[in-house]
């Protein structure tokens, strides 16, 4: 409001006006511009003195335990207290300078981000190669020992690479990663409204962000090894067991149960600690089946079972198929329906396995019959490799393969040319 020329009213009257800024601002601090170098590097002195001592506590203490779960974060706190002391260091940084300086600031912060990353996070996350050493052990004599399957089964079940402290390490350091990867976005936008229009361009974050998303897959890949190699045993017993003497069709097999057990064991533990990073646990699931089923295929390929002994295998995989359709609600009261592109993952490739074993079960005295019904069921799939594994299980002799494939390649070609027919009359 603007005051009237007798003095008695006020106006409602708006201005453009805004008070000036001080002629003065910036006078000082440009003064030191050229030597705020120092400034940055006592800073970058600080930094690694923190670094020093998160590393220091993480020693003396050990990692923190988390409880885990959807309302709680099992983020590192150090984490966030970098992150704080980054800020604090941009605040006073800019009120000294907003050109050169602060790009050596970007520097400095650059180097504790990766600094943290390799120090704090990757340090941390379970050594591999050890352990993997004593798995080979395991699944040794566990083999040695096959004609006690259902007791070796049983010991199996509670030997796996990583302990429970371990995998909610793993879990831990993954969030934390995760935490870093957004917040390191914040501190680039941050900074870049800070600094000099002309320097803007000059700051980039990107190459941190991709290290600590390197973390985030390096862990999940940690997790899905540590239960495929869970699971390894009973998929090395499942192509021990003479199939071709199965004379009834039972219950799912123990190999079957054995691989549940590790599923609700090991995979609940994993949601729980992943609970405030839903999406990176469907990712682990999702890449887990998708591993795991090729490997459960490839292992059926080394099984040569009779007909009963087929259909035994064709109700473990479908026991198998229907465990997996569910594994990221695995041991909840409440299922939560998967999302769309992990079912069809499942769906796909676990029924890729019962097709083979539909294969298994049909006749071959007529072959052109046969060879038609296996790409039937096959999805038209002409790979020699995949039909020559089929017609080992079957337990067809090389010499007598030879009919058979040639057979296949000209119903597949047949095929295509059919196929192709209609788009070129189009």
């Amino acid at each position: 409001k603007i005051a009237s020329t007798n003095g008695t009213e006020d106006l409602n009257l708006t201005t453009n006006l805004r008070p000036k800024s001080s002629p003065f601002q910036g006078i000082i601090s440009q003064c030191f511009e050229d030597h705020l170098d120092i400034y940055i590097a006592e800073l970058d002195r600080s930094l690694g003195d923190q670094i020093q001592k998160f590393v220091d506590e993480l020693k003396k203490d050990g990692y923190p335990v988390f409880e885990g779960g959807e309302d709680t974060s099992n983020v590192l706190p150090t984490s966030a207290d970098l992150f704080v002391y980054f800020r604090n260091c941009l605040v006073q940084c800019s009120k000294l300078s907003t050109g050169q300086p602060l790009l050596l600031l970007v520097q400095t912060f650059q180097k504790y981000l990766r600094e943290y990353a390799s120090r704090v996070l990757t340090a941390n996350l379970p050594k591999t190669n050890t352990a993997a050493t004593s798995l080979v052990g395991t699944a040794t004599i566990f083999i040695q020992n096959l004609p006690n399957i259902p007791s070796m089964l049983k010991e199996g079940e509670t030997i796996a690479k990583l302990n429970e402290p371990e995998i909610c390490r793993s879990c831990s350091v993954l969030c934390t990663a995760e935490y870093c990867v957004e917040t390191i976005q914040q501190l680039e936008d941050k900074m870049k409204e800070k600094i000099a229009k002309s320097l803007v361009d000059k700051i980039s974050f990107e190459s941190e962000r991709n290290i600590y998303k390197a973390i985030i897959a390096e862990s999940i890949q940690i997790l899905i090894q540590d239960l495929e190699n869970a699971c390894e045993p009973a998929l090395t017993a499942m192509t021990r067991l003479s199939w071709q003497t199965i004379e009834t069709v039972g219950d799912q097999s123990l190999y079957v149960t054995s691989i549940v057990n590790h599923l609700k064991r090991i995979v609940p533990v994993i949601r729980n600690h992943l609970g405030s990073s839903r999406k990176y646990f469907i990712q682990f699931c999702t890449t887990f089946v998708d591993s795991f089923i090729k490997k459960f295929i490839n292992h059926l390929h080394r099984c040569k079972p009779n007909m009963i002994g087929a259909e035994q295998l064709l109700l473990d995989t479908h026991s198998l198929k229907t465990v997996l359709l569910d594994l990221p609600s695995i041991n909840l009261t409440v299922s939560r329906k998967p999302p769309q592109n992990f079912t069809k993952i499942v769906l796909k490739n676990m029924t890729r396995a019962e097709m083979i074993l539909k294969v298994v079960l049909t006749p071959n005295d007529s072959a052109r019959k046969f060879v038609k019904n296996y790409l039937q069921l096959m999805n038209n799939d002409g790979d020699i490799g995949t039909f020559q594994k089929v017609l080992d299980m079957k337990g067809i002799r090389r010499p007598e393969q030879a009919q058979l494939i040639e057979l296949l390649k000209r119903e597949h070609a047949a095929i295509i040319a059919s196929h192709q027919q209609p788009t070129q009359q189009q």
